[in-house]
């Protein structure tokens, strides 16, 4: 079974500094068509003007991950982590018990654009951690790269949850599979470019959710980077 969520059909928020694009209810948004995916609580598409961000909040209980895709994301938390990441860098940040976090566009002339996303942990009450890896562009050519799993297989960053995120960057010609064991659903969010997933073509900020299937096929693609999810049903 499939279901197409079209990037114009994402909710909207402009708050002057931020551009902020959500495929699930988040702060104000609110469709109960879309509240989430499995565990894939929240995927915003951020865009950030220069010098500005989210000053200190709080989280608890909740994976969340940060990738980069253009300009530099300054990250600071009550564990002592502080870092500013680029293109190709991937956040995780446990917040079980409780952390405090800001972030912020390091530059004070050029935008930042980012993607920030939750999944709800398997375990809840633990204490708070941070990881953060590079992944190549290279990397990703024309293949999976996975760069989220529960075990840290394959030098990705681990995340509490039974779940599995890869990203791809995919051109004309490159065209991959992945096989989807009983009981699991993927989850295709196309950051941009074109692409077709399991034959149904999709573009810039659209994504695919998958169940009932037994694998994913990413084909005829241009200039597409994308991210895949793996989840438990």
């Amino acid at each position: 079974m499939y279901q197409v969520r079209r990037s114009e059909d994402r909710g909207n928020a402009n708050h002057g500094w931020l551009q902020s694009q959500h495929s699930f209810s988040f702060g104000y948004y609110r469709d109960p068509e879309h509240t989430g995916f499995g565990p894939l609580l929240v995927i915003n598409e951020d865009r950030v003007q220069p010098g500005r961000g989210f000053g200190t909040h709080g989280h608890r209980d909740m994976e969340i991950i940060s990738y980069v895709l253009d300009g530099a994301l300054e990250h600071k938390d009550s564990m002592g982590t502080g870092s500013v990441l680029r293109y190709g860098d991937v956040q995780r940040m446990s917040a079980g018990t409780g952390v405090t976090h800001s972030e912020f566009n390091h530059s004070k002339a050029e935008s930042l654009h980012f993607l920030q996303i939750w999944i709800e942990p398997n375990v809840k009450g633990i204490a708070p951690g941070y990881e953060e890896k590079h992944f190549t562009p290279e990397s990703k050519q024309g293949r999976l790269r996975l760069i989220a799993s529960p075990d840290g297989r394959g030098d990705s960053v681990v995340i509490h949850q039974d779940a599995l995120v890869f990203a791809s960057i995919l051109n004309a010609g490159d065209e991959i599979a992945h096989a989807l064991e009983e009981g699991r659903t993927a989850y295709v969010h196309v950051i941009r470019g074109d692409l077709n997933a399991n034959g149904i073509p999709l573009s810039t900020g659209d994504a695919l959710k998958i169940s009932g299937e037994t694998a994913v096929t990413l084909s005829q693609a241009e200039n597409a980077e994308i991210l895949l999810f793996d989840l438990p049903f």
